[in-house]
């Protein structure tokens, strides 16, 4: 608010959010060039990032289901972002000789709502009336942002009200001469690419997402009560985060699947599945094969995508980058759920 925005920020009816606020920031400065104080600082931001909202549609397609989704959506809110803040970037036409649309451009503020969403640090500020009602919880900190992510090191980091200085502390060692490594949170692989733009190999809490109509794909269609089976699924809040991880299907997605296995006649006893109860014999070999078909679909279909990947890179030399990093992806995933199959097998083997 002290720069020469201060001015037409504060002024701005209805008030402009501080994320807007940050990013306009971002791209006068990088305009600016020389003359900017902040160019040594705008010189190592990455030239273009690759959140989905930068991928092409074509590389968006073979992302996994979920995380396609998300894609789609964090595109959206992008573009209505820059659609809504328009009339504000005008309003800044006094700053400029040249003419404000070609220096906020979509592409413009693209990389910078990147460069906040992927660098900036939690901040907690008091609530300013030049701003929108929105939080106002987002920090640019050059030089800590050039520390990388490791999901195996564990820090505290906050602003510290006395030092008046941003402060990370690690509880992990570090040799002379190592790279230091900050955590971002225990993120999976399509989090750390939807927001980040990367995809941490080996991650322990990478994990292959099942929705709602994965889990019923291999049931009886015939079921009755398959309807009220769903229902309580919902209520208690067992329809979402089902996953395949490094160690196989979760407990929920087991205790989803044996909930929606029962059988007629144990019906009355959804419950106690939902506490860990084992119904039956029947009832759990029954949710384990299903748990394995549901398995061994989402392997076919990631070698499907990684043959479709190998191909596309044969043609389209422009989109490897892009798709090198759909290929970490897939394959990330594609050796959980192998993991997960020979774990499924181990268990089914014990009913036979």
């Amino acid at each position: 608010m002290r720069s020469y925005l201060g001015a037409y920020v504060a002024k701005w009816q209805p008030h402009p959010s501080p994320l807007l606020a940050l990013c306009t920031f971002l791209v006068a400065e990088k305009h600016a060039g020389t003359r900017s104080p902040w160019k040594p600082y705008l010189e190592i931001l990455p030239k273009a990032y690759t959140c989905p909202v930068c991928l092409e549609p074509e590389v968006v397609n073979l992302l996994p289901k979920p995380l396609k989704a998300r894609a789609r959506e964090q595109r959206t809110h992008v573009q209505q972002f820059f659609t809504s803040s328009r009339d504000f970037f005008s309003s800044l036409q006094p700053l400029f000789s040249e003419a404000v649309e070609n220096i906020f451009s979509y592409s413009a503020l693209l990389w910078a709502w990147c460069t906040v969403n992927t660098r900036a640090v939690y901040m907690k500020l008091g609530r300013r009336q030049c701003f929108s009602a929105e939080p106002d919880t987002c920090a640019l900190a050059p030089y800590l942002d050039l520390l990388n992510h490791s999901p195996y090191v564990q820090v505290k980091a906050a602003f510290n009200e006395e030092t008046r200085c941003y402060e990370i502390r690690t509880a992990s060692s570090c040799r002379q001469h190592e790279e230091v490594f900050i955590c971002y949170g225990p993120h999976d692989n399509q989090r750390l690419l939807l927001e980040y733009g990367f995809v941490s190999p080996r991650n322990p809490h990478a994990c292959v997402y099942v929705s709602e109509d994965m889990l019923v794909k291999y049931l009886p269609s015939t079921d009755k009560q398959m309807n009220k089976k769903i229902s309580i699924l919902k209520d208690h809040g067992f329809i979402e985060n089902l996953i395949f991880g490094w160690d196989g299907p979760s407990w929920r997605l087991l205790t989803a699947l044996k909930l929606l296995c029962l059988e007629a006649s144990e019906f009355t006893c959804w419950k106690k599945v939902l506490l860990g109860e084992i119904i039956s014999d029947t009832n759990e070999k029954t949710s384990l094969d299903i748990a394995q078909k549901i398995c061994h679909y989402f392997i076919e279909e990631t070698n499907a995508v990684l043959q479709k990947v190998s191909h596309i890179k044969d043609k389209d030399v422009a989109l490897v980058n892009q798709l090198t990093l759909v290929e970490t992806l897939r394959t990330e995933e594609l050796k959980i759920l192998q993991a997960s199959a020979e774990l499924l097998h181990n268990l089914q083997t014990a009913f036979t």
